[in-house]
């Protein structure tokens, strides 16, 4: 697969794609989960982290069932016109990668926290394109509830 591929809509129609990113992200999220209250627990909490911290985990794990509700409705072939399917295919990637880039940059910006490291530079705007991305995916759900 080469980095085109990643732009094929017709891959992103696929229902077995968001359903391979729904179960990547729930099982990182709770592995996550379970890092940050057991072996990160004393870190995150010292750099007052662990609330952020959480707050990734519930919204990653929040964004898998997403993705999930996603695949399942793109299993629904007789019922979805070309513009839906479309359409979810982009609530997908929105919800793929605002999930990577959301929790994804709170997850670096808790463990990077006050090492002065310039990725944190990087990282904090990462955050709210990554809101932004899972908010687009929710929109474009809507207009696919609008049409059904």
């Amino acid at each position: 697969m080469g980095l085109l591929d990643l732009f094929d809509v017709s891959r992103w129609t696929d229902p077995r794609t968001s359903m391979t990113y729904a179960s990547f992200f729930g099982a990182a999220g709770v592995a996550l989960g379970a890092f940050g209250a057991h072996a990160l627990k004393e870190r995150l909490a010292v750099r007052g982290n662990d609330q952020k911290w959480a707050t990734a985990v519930q919204y990653q794990m929040l964004h898998s069932i997403a993705l999930l509700l996603v695949s399942v409705m793109l299993s629904l072939d007789n019922k979805l016109t070309p513009f839906s399917r479309k359409r979810l295919a982009l609530s997908g990637n929105l919800f793929a990668g605002g999930t990577l880039l959301f929790s994804g940059s709170i997850y670096g910006l808790c463990l990077l926290s006050g090492s002065g490291s310039a990725m944190l530079k990087i990282l904090g705007p990462t955050t709210p394109i990554g809101g932004l991305m899972m908010m687009g995916g929710w929109a474009s759900l809507f207009t696919v509830a609008s049409q059904w």
